[in-house]
This record gives C-alpha cells, structure tokens and sequence, in this order.
C-alpha cells in the first residue's frame, strides 16, 4: 500500500522524474558484484552503467551512448531554448526601470533559469545512475525548484504594495527565505541520498523510497506557493486596479503550469512508450512552464504600463 510521501509510483510511472535520483543513490549497492542480493534496483535500473532516470521504471531512456542511445534529448534541447528566452525575459525585465517588482521578477526569472541547466543534468541521462555527482546536482535542482516557488509566491507578496518593492526591506527577507528554502532542500535531499543521519535518510521499508520532506518541498509546496500566487494577483488585479485584460494573462499562465504537470504525471510514459523510450514528455512540459513564465512577464508587464500609472503601482 502507498503512503504519503512515498515516492515508488511517481519513479516507476513517470519517466525522467529527477528526484529518483536521490533513492536510486540511496538503493545502489556498492558494487555491481552485491547485485545478487535482494534490491530495489532490478531490471534496467540493475545495470547503473546505463540505467535510465527511476527506479524500475516501466519507460525510460537510458544513459547517453548506451545501445546508441541519446538521453533525453528532445528535453535537453527544449531547455537550452528555454535557457535563452529567459536571458531575454531577464533583459527586457531590467529595462523597465520605473516598472514595480522589477528586482524581485528578475531574481524570479534569474532562478528559473539556473533550474533549466540543472534539468538537463539531473534528467538528461548524462551522468551514471547513482554516482556522487548526479545525487548532489539533484540535490541542488531540488533546492533550486523549491526557492524558485518562493520567488513566485514573493512576488505576489510584493505586488501587494505591503513594503516597497527593490528596496532593503523588500529583498532582504525575500532573498532571505529563498536561501532557507534552498538550502533546507537542499540538505534534507542530501541526506536521502547519502544518509548521513536516519532523520531524513533511509527509505522504511527501502522499497518505498518515502520521504515525506522531499515530497513535500518539491510536489505540494510548488502546487501550493502557485495557487495562493494567483489567487494573490487575481485580488491585486480585479479587487483593486479593477482591471480584467492582465487577469487574462495570469488565467492562462494558470492554464499553462496546470496542463505542464497533467502531461508530466499523464502523458509522459504515453510519449515515452510510442517513442519505444527514444524521448518522453518531459519536454512538453518544459515547453509548457517557459510559455508560463513568458505570460507571468507579459502580465506583469500589462499591470506597469505607464497608461495605467493613475493605479495603487504608482502611488
């Protein structure tokens, strides 16, 4: 029977989902030679020299060069794209200089951006399944994903007016709290891996591979930080600036990050299948969360225009 925070389905149903990486650390026998005892780790994820993302997983692509294998490819190449429309996101963000929340979107969209080379690392079948580095690099990719969504949430907070926005008293506790979730993250996800303490370390029982902190920061704090955003905003945009076309914007970046997690935990293994495991839908989703955080821009952009500077931004 599955628990809370156990994370067995999510690492054999969804391919590429990086923070299996962490149990599969975890489960990796010392030696290929210890295989012949009982383990989590059978069938492709046996061999950790071309193991695919996952632990067991029903689909999955394997380790680049494996049976002439690509990796994700179709992933990796979505987010380099991705790495240069939030350069130019970033850009066009720095030159609205009299723009409210400009500081604390730009940390945003600066955050957003490290995630994209971690995704390629963390999902791209680059590195041997169970090797230090590929643990720590997720380790990061998951404080990274986990600070990331406070910067959302934060920025909501900002546009709320509470304290004014690029000033000390804005960004001091806004970049304060994006450290803390990172490095908590960070830390309790190092632990999975290497099971430095049995606080947050080892699986119980293994075959599980539970744990509850890790599911929470990087599963139900993203869902949760980007419902109270945009219930946030729609207060901010219809409840005070009484504006209805930027409601537009933040109803289908809505849409978008809703339709990017239904293809990352639905359609995922069904692209992954019908490519026979040469791609999966990881890079649907990636599509989908860039073309979110573009109309995140475009409506920030649409509530600091200077035809509306007779609204609470100006004041």
């Amino acid at each position: 029977m599955t628990s809370f925070g156990d994370f067995k389905p999510l690492c054999s149903h969804t391919p590429s989902y990086p923070w299996c990486n962490l149990f599969y650390h975890q489960a990796r026998p010392p030696s290929p030679l210890e295989f012949h005892n009982p383990s989590t780790l059978v069938g492709v994820s046996a061999n950790f020299s071309s193991a695919p993302v996952g632990i067991n997983p029903e689909c999955g692509t394997l380790r680049v060069g494996s049976n002439g294998s690509l990796g994700n490819i179709a992933n990796t190449i979505v987010c380099g794209l991705s790495f240069f429309i939030t350069l130019g996101l970033i850009w066009l963000t720095n030159r609205r200089k009299a723009a409210v929340g400009r500081f604390e979107l730009q940390i945003f969209l600066v955050m957003y951006l490290i995630t994209l080379p971690l995704q390629i690392l963390t999902t791209g079948s680059f590195l041997e399944q169970g090797s230090n580095a590929l643990a720590i690099l997720t380790a990061i990719h998951a404080g990274s994903v986990a600070a990331l969504f406070w910067a959302l949430l934060g920025n909501a907070i900002v546009a709320t007016q509470v304290v004014e926005d690029g000033t000390i008293s804005s960004l001091v506790p806004f970049m304060f709290f994006a450290l803390a979730f990172f490095v908590a993250t960070t830390y309790i996800s190092l632990d999975v891996a290497f099971t430095f303490t049995r606080t947050f370390g080892p699986s119980s029982p293994p075959e599980a591979l539970t744990s509850v902190p890790v599911f929470v920061l990087t599963s139900i704090w993203p869902g949760a930080a980007a419902l109270i955003y945009f219930i946030t905003m729609s207060y901010i945009v219809i409840g005070q600036l009484r504006e209805f076309r930027p409601m537009a914007y933040y109803a289908l970046a809505a849409i978008l990050f809703i339709l990017s997690q239904l293809d990352y935990f639905l359609l995922n293994q069904v692209i992954c299948n019908g490519t026979n495991a040469g791609v999966d839908g990881s890079f649907v989703a990636t599509i989908l969360e860039t073309a979110c955080v573009f109309v995140l821009y475009r409506a920030w952009k649409s509530i600091t225009e200077e035809s509306w500077d007779d609204n609470i931004y100006y004041r």
